[in-house]
């Protein structure tokens, strides 16, 4: 597992030149800008030649998934954890937060500013919500 700080605080592991399929962010604005990094990453690493529209697609399921976790699943000085993992003919992406609290899909409005992450997850991939001891694993299949 990689441990990513943001820039304000000293990484408690290097940053890998070869990343592992976990990292984990502290729960702060940055955090996602760093996450849609790390999955890009991993997925150049791990697939590579693969259409680059899936993997900015890749990268927003990432981004929508840990903008919530940061949002709604934490409080400072919590941290979240990103895995991105391919298997054959798809990417899973977990990202885990210590709220027990479930994300719901929110039907579409023009009013709202926010609430319309999971709609776009939904989307572009099957996802779902598992416990866990200390909160909770959201996650996203993804096929290509």
């Amino acid at each position: 597992m990689t441990m990513h700080q943001g820039p304000d605080r000293a990484a408690s592991c290097p940053p890998a030149s070869d990343p592992s399929p976990q990292a984990v962010f502290p729960s702060e604005p940055g955090t996602v800008g760093h996450a849609r990094s790390y999955a890009r990453e991993v997925m150049e690493r791990d697939l590579p030649g693969v259409d680059p529209e899936f993997v900015r697609d890749v990268q927003l399921v990432v981004s929508e998934l840990v903008t919530n976790a940061v949002r709604y699943g934490t409080e400072p000085g919590d941290f979240v954890a990103l895995a991105v993992v391919v298997g054959t003919g798809r990417v899973r992406i977990e990202v885990h937060d210590p709220v027990r609290k479930h994300p719901r899909l929110r039907p579409e409005s023009d009013e709202r500013q926010r609430g319309r992450g999971l709609l776009i997850v939904d989307r572009l991939a099957k996802w779902g919500v598992d416990e866990r001891p200390f909160g909770k694993v959201v996650w996203a299949d993804m096929s290509w």
